[in-house]
């Protein structure tokens, strides 16, 4: 059969590549989301809105059934569903927890339950939950040290941070295990490992729900917010869908109300909160593909790279930036420089005679064209630096794939986190260059400018891509 060439044809083959790209694969004939449906229904919850499916690009997650409506409610899910702390201390837990001093905290209570529970397997309630619960996740503190050691330098520190405090949680909680020894057979030590807590503590971590908090005698003082939410929690993120979330009291349902609409058989998402990529994947496990919030964070140390180690104010200028709280969440994102780095720059490009307008830099003020000019070159030079690396380390990656196949999930996911990053800083720099032309064009109409303004904007020429 020939296929059409006309417009109707074109329109309608679009259509069917845009559907055959985002509709999701139904999973809700899969044998553990029939015994979550049952188990649900006994706890008076149905959906009639979405169902669970597999989609490219983000996986398992939720499909709509109908089109979905702006300001409507695709999911309420009953308290009694939820895995709280409540449901820790009515269970055989309770009493442990409540006689264990100094009193454990929320966090300890939920982690200790998801194990126990796992563990008891046929025998728990909670069992078709727990069946869809993944296996394993890629948080930081789960992948493999040398695939951690090629993360951007601040999210490095972060995940070596997410480690340590891992490991002292469950260091900490090793008395607390021992003294449920009379509730198991076996010995605690093999029940409550670091891989089986450290699987327990990513499940709430990258899963849980915000609640209302409350406050037990029982636990300690840390903040009780989380709940887990069975179902609900197969909703993917996505940082372009606004929604609603709370836990509603007259219903005593957690509900999601979605602010945008939604077609019939589309993949329904949820927003985590406007998170750029580094964050997503420390608290998450994953990378988010035209993130809006994603940027390129610049430490101390690459921020001062490229400025004169002649200048003697330096210090006293790296002194008022931390003072000011200029010295962190320097950024460039999509929009080139983001207004914190620039102004950081531009403190620190002040010349000795400029030095005393240092406040009117913080707030806003222009104090003049060559400081302006010169902290537009570091801004691209910092940039190109940053692109420099990225590729570098892009390479090592493809290198690292085609050898270490065991870990080729792990690097994937570490070779998307610094291709988004190459596009931002790519971005960033065609802005740059655009805010660099004035001053070029004005220096070109002058005909005469100071030899040092000559020698920063070779050195800027030189790196422009």
């Amino acid at each position: 059969m020939k296929m059409g060439r006309g417009r109707t044809s074109r329109i309608r083959r679009r259509k069917l590549f845009r559907s055959s790209v985002s509709r999701g694969v139904n999973e809700s004939y899969k044998p553990e989301f029939i015994e979550l449906k049952k188990w649900l229904k006994d706890r008076k919850f149905e959906d009639t809105n979405l169902i669970p499916a597999c989609f490219p690009g983000t996986g398992r997650g939720l499909m709509s059934k109908t089109s979905l409506q702006e300001g409507q409610v695709i999911i309420s899910l009953p308290e009694t569903c939820l895995l709280t702390t409540d449901t820790v201390i009515r269970s055989y837990l309770g009493a442990y927890i409540a006689k264990w001093r100094p009193p454990p905290s929320p966090l300890l209570a939920l982690c200790t339950f998801l194990v126990s529970e796992k563990h008891a397997g046929d025998q728990s309630v909670w069992k078709p939950y727990l069946e869809i619960l993944p296996k394993a996740y890629t948080c930081p503190v789960c992948l493999e040290p040398e695939v951690v050691n090629l993360f951007p330098k601040p999210l490095r520190a972060k995940a070596e941070e997410q480690r340590a405090r891992v490991r002292e949680f469950f260091s900490s909680s090793r008395g607390f295990f021992s003294s449920l020894q009379p509730l198991f057979s076996e010995a605690v030590g093999s029940i409550f490992s670091y891989r089986a807590l450290l699987w327990a503590w990513c499940t709430v971590n990258t899963r849980a729900v915000y609640v209302k908090p409350r406050r037990r005698r029982c636990f300690s003082a840390e903040p009780d917010t989380c709940a887990l939410a069975p179902y609900l929690d197969l909703l993917n993120h996505s940082p372009h869908v606004q929604v609603e979330a709370a836990f509603n009291e007259e219903t005593r349902c957690y509900e999601i109300r979605t602010a945008s609409s939604c077609r019939k058989h589309e993949e329904v998402f949820i927003c985590y909160g406007p998170h750029d990529n580094q964050r997503l994947l420390l608290e998450y496990g994953f990378v988010s593909i035209h993130n809006p919030h994603a940027c390129v964070y610049v430490s101390e140390d690459i921020l001062v790279k490229y400025l004169p180690s002649t200048d003697k104010q330096m210090n006293k200028k790296i002194s008022i930036l931390k003072d000011h709280d200029f010295i962190e969440n320097l950024t460039f994102g999509w929009d080139g420089p983001s207004w914190r780095l620039l102004t950081a720059l531009k403190l620190l490009c002040l010349e000795a005679e400029e030095f005393t307008c240092w406040k009117k830099i913080l707030l806003g003020e222009i104090i003049s064209d060559t400081n302006e000019k010169r902290s537009l070159d570091i801004a691209q030079k910092i940039c190109h630096y940053f692109i420099e690396e990225t590729n570098a380390v892009l390479q090592k990656v493809s290198h690292m794939k085609d050898e270490e196949v065991a870990s080729v999930n792990q690097l994937t996911l570490v070779e998307t986190l610094w291709t988004e990053e190459l596009k931002i800083l790519q971005a960033s720099a065609l802005i740059l260059n655009s805010l660099q032309t004035p001053f070029r064009e004005s220096a070109s109409w002058g005909g005469v400018e100071r030899e040092g303004d000559r020698g920063s904007e070779a050195g800027a020429q030189t790196h422009e891509l």
